[in-house]
């Protein structure tokens, strides 16, 4: 029981048994550099560059310098952010209080070794593998079996990592640490089998990433065979011509637009004490349209307090100090670690009593606990629960507590028995002694928080182990819009009445931990993105279950380890912020993927077109990076970082793709209209590859003023200068993106083209929207948003 020596546990540390945990996602500087340079496509970049340099066509490697820069802002932005990151995990690991040199002390979890002894109670994720020595808990393993009953744990049995405390209290000893413990097995199986845990967003500019991969090496090859086998063009004019082609497939700068925008973003809430242990929940908390809260660490301070405590018969001074002393005795037994035993404790102190022959610590599930001295048993807990065969004589008197915003305990005696009861009260009389309420204060931004996600269209329903009546109360008194309608979860006995339930109620009372899962499953069956937020052990499992789970710091260390996303000063107030930041992400990302996707669909059909026709690819390497620069990267840049703060609906790529198709396949027809027309009244190449660059830059700033209308004074200034710049460049700088001066006849030809390309993307645009409403009649969905595109 005296644990090891810090000389011992040293030695232990250097020999490699200490407690090292396994990360699924922490990247080290190492391979953020590689992930950022040895990638597929810059290696395709290198091939492109070699190529022409032995072609001599030294001006056409304008890309690089773009491509050079944006590997090393990847870099530098997401070492930043690693850095905030881990600052922030070092500050608030989880801490477990461990025997060293005869004295309990407390030390983060990767400080303890093989051997260590430690203190284990309700609330805290078991650190690694132990073996009880004294003491009891109850845990629940649902975390790593996925089964949610509660295990009573005693000297000799073991314990998982992993696992979390319920309640109870026991020292253990560590038995396997670090890798070699059940929760790092589970971790290291789990990095050593591909499993798809990437977002919906993610996995879709994964996938356009890849085809274009595919795509272009074939593209690349068969404009070379046409350009030098078929129309006998020399190896020096037919690469940059492919080489043209082939970047303008390349989303090169749509991948690091993702992982850069993710990572400053987790950078930025870090900054707001708010820790992201799961990039995938930015995407899920922007989905959002449920978020499901308790009462107490939510709406309410942790902090609980005993209003009263009112004797249920009439009871004189000796009287109330005998009852006192009892209920003291009985918190000195219990050894309950709870927000509600200790603000008991505070009220009527606590005695530790030598003549408690049985305990039953709380549980969320029981919602009691129990005490068998020897002159009987004697339990705290729920009314409804403890006095349940006549809960009818007294539920006037409680609802009147609860109706006041109290949380209502009664305090009494089972009668006629001499043992804890093992299957519950519901066939035990139990004589009330007193009532007890408590209260937590309201949080002072509580009102402000649920007003804005009325604002934005979140719904909020509150899930609690309390009385309903007083969850409704505290609910109405926050601003909760239909705070009035509430249900005692106990009535509701079936899936089908849970489902009734969560369509029509916004306050759920009484609610056990499982039945906290199952209203969980019920919003997400009717089409609902469902966040849980929570701070205790019995909020654990509608948590994992949740499509964003949210846990507050000050709550137990295991929801906190359990949750996507922590609140480090546990202020529910961040939460407008944590969505908004999410949005932000999505609705950007998706409005900048659109930039890249016309970009890479219009190349693609050109380039067939090439090789079909037998022409020449009209465009050269530096105009398409002349226009990518002023028509994507730039603008792309510059309004990831603007807010939005639009509900995310619909598929990422099929919004994207719908959206991009109409100014993709308008550039595609305009250019080639031109090349062909061009052609026909004897206009030259070069001429024609000017006029093409231009109509490209008119198509891409109508599609960039569309997805940015409507416009605000930021947005102006982007396009304007974004306009500007591509002038400015085009006339200093001519010759470095092969911009010449072109005859009369291309000069009508281009007058023409430009002004058919606005009537031209407005049909496509219906088009498109026709397209659309077709699919969403056929499968059920709600249609993509074309308002700002038509």
């Amino acid at each position: 029981m005296t644990g090891l020596s810090s000389k011992q546990a040293a030695k232990l540390m250097a020999d490699g048994k200490g407690n090292t945990q396994v990360s699924k996602s922490a990247k080290t500087v190492k391979q953020i550099i590689k992930e950022n340079t040895l990638t597929y496509f810059n290696l395709i970049f290198v091939v492109l560059a070699l190529l022409l340099v032995v072609s001599g066509a030294w001006n056409s490697l304008t890309f690089l310098p773009v491509i050079i820069a944006n590997t090393f802002i990847g870099i530098i932005q997401e070492v930043q952010a690693k850095r905030v990151l881990d600052k922030l995990t070092i500050m608030n690991a989880p801490v477990s209080v461990v025997y060293r040199d005869g004295r309990p002390k407390k030390m983060r979890t990767e400080e303890l070794v093989l051997g260590d002894v430690i203190v284990l109670e309700g609330g805290v994720q078991i650190p690694a593998d132990a073996e009880v020595i004294s003491g009891e808990i109850a845990v629940n393993e649902a975390l790593l079996t996925g089964e949610a009953d509660e295990i009573t744990k005693q000297p000799g049995d073991e314990l998982m990592s992993g696992a979390f405390v319920v309640s109870g209290k026991c020292v253990a000893r560590l038995t396997h640490v670090g890798a070699d413990a059940y929760i790092n097995k589970l971790t290291l199986k789990a990095k050593a089998v591909e499993t798809d845990d990437r977002s919906e967003m993610v996995r879709a500019i994964d996938g356009i990433v890849k085809l274009a991969g595919i795509v272009i090496i074939p593209i690349g090859i068969l404009l070379l065979y046409q350009s030098i086998g078929v129309a006998g063009n020399s190896f020096t004019s037919a690469v940059p011509s492919m080489v043209a082609a082939v970047i303008g497939m390349i989303p090169e700068g749509l991948y690091l637009l993702l992982s850069v925008t993710l990572a400053v973003s987790a950078m930025r809430l870090a900054r707001k004490q708010v820790m992201l242990h799961d990039m995938k929940s930015i995407e899920s908390l922007a989905r959002v349209d449920v978020v499901c809260v308790d009462k107490t660490g939510t709406i309410t301070d942790n902090a609980m307090l005993v209003a009263d405590a009112v004797p249920v018969r009439q009871m004189n001074r000796a009287q109330m100090t005998r009852a006192g002393d009892l209920v003291s005795r009985y918190l000195g037994a219990l050894d309950d670690s709870n927000a509600t035993s200790e603000a008991m404790i505070d009220y009527f102190g606590e005695t530790k009593a030598a003549d408690a022959v049985e305990t039953l610590p709380f549980s969320s599930r029981y919602k009691y606990s129990a005490v068998r001295f020897r002159e009987g048993v004697f339990v705290l807990g729920a009314p409804e629960i403890v006095l349940k065969r006549h809960f009818h004589l007294y539920q006037d008197e409680v609802n009147g507590y609860a109706s006041k915003g109290y949380r209502v305990v009664v305090f009494g005696q089972v009668m006629d028995r001499d043992a804890i009861p093992e299957n519950g009260l519901d066939q035990c009389d139990v004589d009330p002694i007193f009532f007890v309420m408590l209260q937590n204060p309201i949080r002072e931004n509580a009102a402000q928080t649920f007003e804005y996600f009325a604002s934005q269209g979140v719904t909020v329903k509150v899930i609690s182990g309390d009385n309903p009546v007083t969850v409704s109360e505290v609910a109405k008194r926050a601003g909760i819009a239909g705070a009035a309608h509430y249900v005692n979860a106990q009535t509701l006995d079936s899936p089908q009445a849970i489902d009734e339930a969560v369509k029509n109620m916004t306050v759920f009372g009484r609610v056990t931990p499982e039945q906290k899962r199952e209203i969980v499953h019920a919003l997400q069956a009717q089409g609902h993105t469902v966040a849980m937020t929570g701070d205790g052990v019995n909020d654990i499992l509608a948590m994992k279950d949740s499509d964003c789970s949210i846990a507050m710091a000050s709550g137990s260390e295991a929801a906190v380890q359990a949750a996507q996303v922590a609140l480090l000063d546990s202020d529910f107030s961040h939460m407008p912020q944590i969505v908004s930041e999410g949005r932000r992400v999505i609705n950007n990302i998706e409005r900048s993927a659109t930039l890249f996707l016309v970009k890479n669909i219009f190349s693609f059909l050109l380039s067939i077109f090439t090789i079909v026709s037998i022409m020449k690819y009209p465009l050269t390497p530096s105009q398409i990076s002349l226009v990518s620069m002023f028509n994507i990267g730039i603008p792309a840049f510059f309004l990831a970082m603007e807010s939005n703060n639009r509900r995310i609906e619909g598929h990422f790529i099929q919004r994207v793709m719908l959206r991009a198709m109409p100014a993709a396949l308008t550039d595609f027809f305009m250019i080639a209209a031109l090349v062909i027309f061009g052609q026909t009244f004897g206009v030259g190449n070069e001429d024609i590859s000017v006029a093409a660059t231009f109509l490209l830059a008119i198509v891409g700033f109508i599609i960039l003023y569309n997805i940015s209308r409507p416009l605000n004074p930021f947005r102006a200034i982007v396009i304007s200068g974004c306009i500007a710049g591509l002038v400015v460049l085009a006339v200093t700088m001519n010759s470095l993106f092969d911009i010449q001066f072109v005859s009369v006849k291309c000069v009508m030809l281009f007058v023409l083209f430009a002004i058919a390309t606005v009537p031209c993307m407005q049909v496509l645009t219906k088009f498109f929207i026709l397209i659309d409403h077709l699919i969403a009649k056929r499968t059920g969905r709600k249609t993509i948003a074309y308002e700002n595109i038509t």
